[in-house]
């Protein structure tokens, strides 16, 4: 980590001729179980992870934004003024900075100056980790810091939702947000995404690890079936209302399900809403089966909720397909799943330590044999959310 913030502060200095004064870090996360069910109103269970988005920042005397990125180094210093809410060109990577700032105004917090931002984060983009997200974090904890913001966690997390759905475009739900934001070393949030009540439950695996299994298939959230999606589950809720006093999906329990889907005009309306419901109850239960050191329980239920999203909600791929169900057929693994939107990114397996290079062997050789290119691993550590990391010491690095 000292050797990131050590790359920064170089290239802070080599860009804008003086040393930065914060630093800061935003993680990326992984979601255990619950997924899609956040922008319906149902329980998740994410956790934030120790690869993330790092960042070194500091004021300027007027009202000039100037932010530059290790990670898209053709893009140059992006500048724009603060108060500026027009998108920039060409899906530039800018415009999630634009975005959180632009939220931040909307809940009335001043922006009194510019500033100057290098960021560079190690979450492969368009991986299904969340770097949208880890971006949005890291910028509402550089405003909070460098603007001196007395607000909430809660609003940061807000704010990069709305980045997300206002600004960008994407309708996501706040799952994401919130995991980065409330993240804590070692422990998960399981959240109802309708009430915003959550608790941190202890992650206590013993001897198993979570593997996440990177497809290398890049997607975008915004060319992907993602919206659809959100609009399917919308028109789902509209035609159940005249039989049931919902808002969301996710109050819907299974008898419920069971005694209206023929209300439902279509059989994908049906798969989609049996996910939702079914995958809300697999959370409920995952988090109770965690509690109790059941491992085996949740492993199983990593793999139902796979099945779901491949069959009902239809959100996986041959990629993730062929990453997961080579995963659950290794011993020592007690459950697989994809894990985040889908359509490529990443998947994750529960698996204990010393099957670890097995997995990584199997599943690399029928991956590459199908695909047609290696697939890479991480084991996830679980860390703290988004953070202000500390001042720069004028001299630094050494």
């Amino acid at each position: 980590m000292t050797e990131k913030y050590d790359e920064l502060i170089q290239i802070f200095e080599k860009k804008f001729h003086h040393y930065p004064t914060d630093k800061f870090f935003s993680p990326g996360r992984i979601n255990l179980i619950g997924e899609h069910t956040d922008y319906n109103g149902g329980h998740v269970f994410p956790a934030s992870i120790t690869i993330g988005t790092y960042g070194v920042a500091s004021c300027r005397s007027d009202r000039q934004i100037k932010i530059y990125s290790l990670n898209f180094p053709d893009d140059g210093v992006i500048s724009f003024d603060v108060d500026d809410e027009s998108q920039l060109p060409n899906a530039s990577w800018g415009n999630f900075v634009k975005g959180v700032l632009q939220a931040l105004r909307g809940y009335g917090n001043q922006l009194t100056c510019g500033f100057e931002l290098v960021v560079l984060g190690n979450i492969p983009n368009g991986s299904g980790l969340s770097s949208s997200s880890s971006l949005e974090l890291l910028i509402g904890s550089v405003a909070q810091k460098l603007y001196s913001l007395k607000i909430p966690r809660l609003q940061l997390v807000a704010c990069g939702q709305r980045a997300e759905n206002d600004f960008i475009g994407v309708h996501t739900g706040i799952m994401d947000q919130f995991a980065i934001g409330f993240g804590e070393k070692n422990r998960a949030v399981y959240l109802d995404t309708k009430t915003m009540m959550y608790e941190m439950v202890p992650i206590n695996l013993g001897s198993y690890v979570v593997v996440i299994m990177n497809t290398n298939k890049r997607r975008e959230l915004t060319e992907s079936k993602y919206n659809e999606r959100v609009r399917e589950t919308q028109e789902a809720v509209y035609q159940l209302q005249p039989f049931m006093n919902i808002q969301y999906l996710g109050e819907i329990e299974k008898n419920d399900f069971d005694k209206y889907a023929h209300i439902l005009s279509s059989d994908t309306l049906r798969k989609r809403v049996r996910h939702i419901v079914y995958e809300n109850e697999r959370t409920k239960k995952g988090v109770t089966a965690l509690k109790n050191d059941n491992l085996v329980a949740f492993g199983q239920l990593m793999n139902e909720s796979h099945s779901s999203l491949k069959n009902d909600y239809e959100v996986s791929g041959i990629e993730l397909d062929t990453l997961v169900e080579t995963a659950q057929s290794v011993d020592g693994v007690l459950g697989s799943r994809m894990t985040g939107a889908g359509f490529g990114g990443c998947a994750i397996a529960l698996v204990h330590s010393d099957a670890v290079k097995r997995l990584e062997k199997k599943v690399s050789e029928k991956y590459e044999t199908s695909i047609g290119y290696a697939p890479s691993f991480y084991v996830a550590k679980v860390g703290d959310g988004a953070h202000w990391a500390g001042s720069v010491v004028e001299g630094e690095p050494k």
